[in-house]
């Protein structure tokens, strides 16, 4: 007998003396970036979330009495890699679903595989609008889109009392995505607010000739829609030259960087005074459920939580929960149970839109906030909250930063 077929007949007798079968795990496959040129940072809190909630699972008994298995493919936050990551998970893994792309363009490649193979796809932060214009029956959208962020932008400028607006967005669907939209958003609430974007090279590190302009016009507003670490090279060269933020400029990140655990060990000074676009901080109301993620959080990685953790946790507990409800791994009827998905995450209760266009499979009431940073190294929960979700945009808690 070879020692291969010895150790599974042991394992077959073993099971079978305990009385018990064993079952075969629930396979997710994950599409997360671990190396460059995709955001790391992204993709390390991407997968801390998901393996919290996987371990939160499996240590109620998992689902269907099978444990929860994540199988983690790198994308190098691309669309090539992100499809062959996907094609790989589901014909050599074969996993029922997949979870954690948190980058757009590679989110777009990924679905199309999996709107191919049929396989659900819960795509946790690929915020382009394009995602959900597909109509794709087997994608959900538990995370942030653009058209919610646009507003927010705009709602935020017009609260300002900007008249002039200028953003830096990444040559990427996500960047250049979100760019048109705010100056959609802005014609709409505020035509009067004169707005331009300037798309820059999200493998580039130097960012002169793209600020030179703005010395000689400055604006009211300058805008990040940027991903590390481009975006961090970008923040420190536009508060080196003096243009934000300052006394006379605002400069607004409407990519939500400032919860990343580099932030300040990259930006230092040049965060101080920032307004944020954001998908979580301490202060606005959770479910009960994310104060014990939180908790999990720092046990695991002795960092302050941020919004990609609860993306992460919330889209495998919502895929466990449509298993669960579907009685099953199959697609159909996972598909199914999700679009009727009613389910409390960590940020509130999740439902899907069917409406066609840019809210089709998507969590339409996303919460969000808006809050300030007003001191170098400063803790998101020490940021000045300047909108709560459902609250409007309050210019009177806003605070200029030091004139140069």
């Amino acid at each position: 007998m070879s020692r291969r077929w010895q150790q599974a007949w042991l394992a077959t007798l073993l099971a079978a003396s305990c009385g018990t079968a064993w079952a075969e795990p629930i396979k997710i496959g994950v599409t997360v970036a671990q190396s460059a040129p995709g955001s790391v940072v992204q993709g390390t809190q991407v997968k801390d979330g998901l393996e919290i909630a996987q371990q939160m699972l499996n240590d109620a008994g998992g689902v269907l009495d099978r444990q929860i298995e994540l199988v983690v493919e790198d994308t190098q936050g691309t669309p090539d890699k992100a499809a062959a990551a996907v094609e790989t998970l589901i014909t050599r893994d074969h996993v029922v679903a997949i979870v954690g792309e948190h980058q757009s363009s590679a989110a777009l490649a990924g679905i199309e595989v999996a709107h191919r193979h049929h396989i659900p796809y819960i795509n946790t932060n690929g915020w382009s609008d394009a995602i959900r214009e597909k109509g794709y029956a087997e994608v959900f959208n538990p995370s942030n889109y653009n058209s919610r962020a646009g507003a927010a932008a705009a709602a935020a400028f017009a609260g300002l009392g900007a008249r002039s607006v200028v953003a830096f967005a990444e040559n990427t669907d996500y960047g250049t995505g979100l760019a048109k939209i705010i100056g959609e958003r802005l014609k709409a609430v505020a035509p009067e607010i004169r707005y331009s974007y300037v798309t820059l090279d999200r493998t580039s590190h130097d960012f002169q000739a793209a600020m030179a302009p703005l010395r000689h016009d400055l604006p009211d507003v300058l805008v990040n829609i940027m991903l590390p670490p481009a975006a961090y090279a970008m923040i420190g060269q536009v508060y080196e030259q003096g243009i934000a933020p300052t006394g006379r400029t605002f400069f607004y990140d409407a990519a939500g960087i400032a919860d990343y655990p580099d932030f300040w060990e990259n930006v230092a000074a040049a965060g101080n005074g920032m307004l944020v676009y954001g998908l979580y901080h301490p202060g606005m109301n959770t479910p009960l459920l994310g104060k014990q993620v939180a908790e999990a959080y720092i046990a695991k990685t002795q960092h302050e939580p941020n919004r990609l953790l609860f993306q992460a946790v919330d889209s495998l507990l919502l895929l466990a929960d449509a298993i669960k409800r579907a009685g099953s791994t199959d697609a159909d009827p996972v598909i199914k149970a999700l679009e009727a998905a009613h389910f409390t995450g960590t940020r509130g209760t999740i439902t899907f839109s069917t409406e066609p266009g840019y809210t089709f499979h998507q969590w339409v009431e996303v919460p969000y906030v808006t809050y300030q940073i007003t001191a170098e190294n400063q803790r998101i929960g020490d940021t000045t909250l300047i909108e709560q979700p459902g609250a409007p945009f309050d210019k009177a808690k806003v605070w200029r930063a030091m004139t140069y």
